[in-house]
């Protein structure tokens, strides 16, 4: 039987030290730009082991910013995995790049060293003219993508690799914290609700490079310079171009701040890591001993050896053909017996936008084949461990099995 009378696939986990938190920030002087914004920002990028955290208004800004700071245009292209939200690719498109998709491998979802290598052959061979500028992996479900030769090729090409991290926080790569930027030149969060920490809606980027840190900043907050020694003059000569009050627009920037409200649940959040991370890597445990059990027309693929994913999707690959039910039908039926599902994702070449713009229009058979038997379950550290062991009987039920 279920914990609750419906699981969601995903929620937050918010308890009184989360309230307490949010309650001293709007008891203080700054309910934006304040003191929780930095303290966030310095205990967030501890946590990953990064010199710099930079917070923004949400995931995508953060992709959008990160875009920014490198420079990305016009002459650009940029490869994106097919499997993951639409954020990833339309990153670079708002800054006037093309994109190229990359397939996926059909078992986990993740671009791999050959689907990569793939899409920058069709980036070098049939559009020259442009310059190859980097790539977005994207760290599906909180499995890491193995980036030591995607990072060495865009090395050789003088190539940027941005991390999507929104799925990862808390993931470790061969020992190191997905967001250390190990392998990259910055890393991207999202702390959406459903995502491993919270802040309502949010996001971060992680650096080890000061200045880009720096650019970052001013861009999430209309491209002011507020730093006397970084002026270069209003054009009056005199005190106004110095004065305390003085600030000057040196780049076209947004207003993508996230308010000391959010920081100071986030920092709350964070403090809740360790358990955070302790319940999803037992909740998916408990799933991978019920499905082995359950002897479903089922599959998860287990995690590369060298990592230890925090996951936050228990996303299961489903033979649909085999227990004769459609997709929509079993997430129906899941859905009245108290189980909530989502699919994640439809394949970004796929929507009819990106079949107008994306260059190397072609198949991508491992994206596809992912999409077409995926299904996340219920996954969120409020679940308690029998809840894992009552989806799959559910499934089991719904299945016809």
């Amino acid at each position: 039987m279920l914990s609750q009378p419906f699981l969601a696939y995903g929620r937050q986990s918010i308890d009184q030290s989360d309230i307490d938190h949010v309650v001293e920030a709007l008891q203080s002087d700054f309910l934006t730009t304040g003191p929780w914004v930095e303290r966030f920002e310095r205990e967030l990028a501890a946590y990953v082991g990064a010199k710099e955290a930079v917070v923004v208004a949400n995931g995508t800004a953060a992709l959008h910013l990160a875009m920014l700071a490198l420079g990305v245009g016009p002459s650009d292209v940029v490869i994106v995995p097919s499997i993951t939200f639409v954020a990833s690719a339309n990153c670079a498109a708002f800054c006037g790049a093309q994109v190229v998709f990359c397939d996926v491998d059909p078992l986990t979802g993740l671009m791999t060293d050959e689907t990569f290598e793939d899409a920058l052959k069709i980036v070098r061979c049939d559009y020259s003219e442009l310059r190859f500028a980097g790539v977005v992996p994207v760290h599906y479900a909180g499995r890491a993508v193995a980036l030591d030769q995607i990072a060495g090729r865009c090395a050789e090409l003088d190539a940027f690799v941005v991390e999507d991290a929104c799925h990862a926080l808390g993931t470790l790569d061969k020992g190191v914290m997905v967001g250390a930027c190990q392998y990259s030149q910055m890393a991207v969060f999202s702390f959406h609700p459903v995502k491993t920490l919270t802040t309502g809606e949010g996001g971060a980027i992680t650096t080890n490079d000061t200045e880009l840190a720096r650019k970052l900043r001013a861009l999430r907050s209309h491209g002011l310079e507020r730093e006397p020694a970084r002026f270069t003059g209003l054009g009056y000569g005199d005190d106004r171009d110095s004065g305390g009050w003085v600030y000057e627009m040196q780049a076209l920037g947004y207003n993508y701040r996230l308010p000391d409200l959010n920081c100071a649940l986030g920092v709350s959040q964070l403090q809740k890591m360790p358990h955070f991370a302790a319940r999803r890597r037992r909740l998916v445990a408990l799933y991978q001993s019920a499905l082995t059990a359950a002897r479903l027309p089922v599959s998860w693929t287990a995690p590369a050896a060298q990592t230890d994913p925090v996951f936050h999707l228990m996303a299961v690959q489903i033979d649909f053909r085999a227990i004769g039910k459609t997709r929509t039908e079993v997430m129906a039926e899941l859905k009245a017996r108290g189980v909530g599902t989502q699919v994640h994702y439809i394949p970004v070449h796929r929507q009819p936008y990106w079949q107008q713009h994306a260059l190397g229009q072609r198949d991508l058979p491992g994206a596809d084949a992912y999409y077409s038997q995926t299904l996340s379950l219920p996954l969120y550290p409020d679940m308690t461990d029998s809840d894992p062991a009552a989806v799959i009987a559910i499934l089991k039920e719904v299945c016809g099995l």
